[in-house]
């Protein structure tokens, strides 16, 4: 059973909308077997959408549409629908009730253009919706299952979760289809290229066989690659089984790279061994400006853990907040590797934590000089045992030099505390 996704909105095509519902759906319908063999955007255009309904329903079975059902001119997904199954349409009064009902609550005047939202196709089996006025739709004919969804992606997840998926679920229970798994390794630190070196020859982990295959897609982002495996098997104790042993594999050749093997970030990850160890910490920011920190306190709990922080963006603030030598600033500069440890081993000092991390760098695209380029940056770690730094050197864009300089801190941590003698 394959799925496709259809995406109808002039604002999604234009960029004015991230179009987070077809990445929502295609996760979820992958995790029930229904694999999305397209994922498609289209516009607000009637001959554009019957051309991909022709298409969709010729070659999937079950074709998910969200978007356009709205109750203005240019929401024309329901008419086109109408159209495409040569259906009348007919007023659903439980819709109309539930219309008027969420305007009287909100003490409005119902607009006449909303009544439309409560014709239907009479083919159309209404799928309600609790969390707006649009209901969902859904056509089962020939064995295709075709559903028409809001775009309002807190208005779809609802539709999905109470009528279509588990429409699927029952209509489909007695197909015979593989079970597909997946799981994804997260690594911090490694290029893709290099990545895809260290895992070796790569048909040893992709495969396929008799009822099973096994996939492997390198996923990078800001200095980060997701490591995402599928499995397809004919049970679930066989898929299961290959999961488990493609990602140990994986792990047995990522190493240290790999820094979680669920969908936890970095900040999350750090924080889990904060907490597990009962240790807490304190940073001392120059060129990240609070960035580190934020990350550490996005995640809920963190208080637990994360004492204090300074951002020491001056040469002056670094002598004052945080004990920096003047002979060091004078001698090596802010953004070298002593700044950076004396930086770390004042703010845990200042702080009484247990551990202190810091940076000092270069996020550009000015201030580079002789030896200390765009994009340089030190990372200071400070215990009771061990102070050190690490240098990294990564792009010429502020911005991502900010992300990634935050999250390598952050792996610091999580390698000494992870890793014997990582320093």
């Amino acid at each position: 059973m394959k799925s496709v996704i259809i995406s109808i909105g002039d604002e999604v095509l234009i960029g004015q909308v991230v179009n987070t519902n077809a990445a929502w759906l295609g996760k979820e319908l992958v995790a029930m077997g229904f694999p999305a063999g397209r994922i498609v955007t289209i516009p607000d255009n009637e001959k554009e959408i019957l051309k991909e309904f022709r298409s969709a329903y010729k070659n999937y079975d079950i074709i998910a549409v969200t978007g356009g059902l709205g109750p203005t001119h240019d929401d024309i997904t329901v008419k086109t629908v109408a159209k495409f199954f040569k259906s009348k349409y007919v007023l659903n009064e439980k819709v109309l009730k539930h219309v008027k009902n969420i305007f009287a609550r909100r003490k409005i005047q119902m607009p006449a253009a909303n009544i439309g939202q409560a014709l239907v196709p009479d083919i159309a089996k209404v799928l309600e919706n609790k969390t707006g006025t649009a209901p969902g739709l859904l056509i089962d004919k020939a064995g295709k299952v075709f559903c028409v969804m809001p775009g309002v992606p807190y208005e779809m997840k609802y539709i999905s979760r109470t009528g279509f998926f588990p429409y699927l679920q029952k209509k489909f229970s007695s197909k015979k289809r593989n079970v597909i798994k997946q799981q994804t390794l997260h690594t911090i630190g490694i290029g893709e290229s290099m990545l895809a070196e260290k895992l070796g020859d790569i048909n040893k982990i992709v495969r396929k066989g008799n009822g099973y295959e096994v996939k492997l897609a390198f996923l990078p982002s800001n200095y980060e690659v997701r490591l995402r495996v599928t499995v397809s098997a004919v049970s679930e104790f066989i898929a299961d089984k290959l999961l488990k042993e493609t990602t140990g594999l994986i792990k047995t050749k990522a190493g240290n790279f790999i820094y979680s093997d669920s969908e936890s970030s970095i900040e999350k990850t750090v924080g889990s061994l904060l907490k597990k160890k009962k240790l807490t910490i304190s940073c001392a920011e120059s060129c990240t400006g609070g960035l580190l920190t934020s990350k550490l306190t996005d995640i809920s709990g963190s208080s637990g853990y994360v004492m204090d922080a300074i951002v020491g963006y001056a040469n002056e603030a670094k002598q004052r907040l945080l004990g920096v030598k003047k002979e060091t600033l004078k001698k090596y500069g802010a953004v070298s590797e002593l700044t950076a440890i004396e930086m770390a081993e004042g703010i845990r000092k200042r702080s009484k934590t247990d551990i202190g991390l810091s940076t000092t760098g270069i996020a550009g695209p000015t201030g580079a000089r002789p030896g200390k380029p765009v994009g340089l940056v030190w990372i200071g770690y400070s215990d009771k045992k061990i102070s050190f730094a690490k240098k990294y050197i990564f792009t010429k864009d502020r911005l991502r030099n900010k992300d990634i300089m935050a999250k390598m801190a952050l792996e610091v941590v999580r390698r000494q505390l992870t890793i014997d003698n990582y320093q």
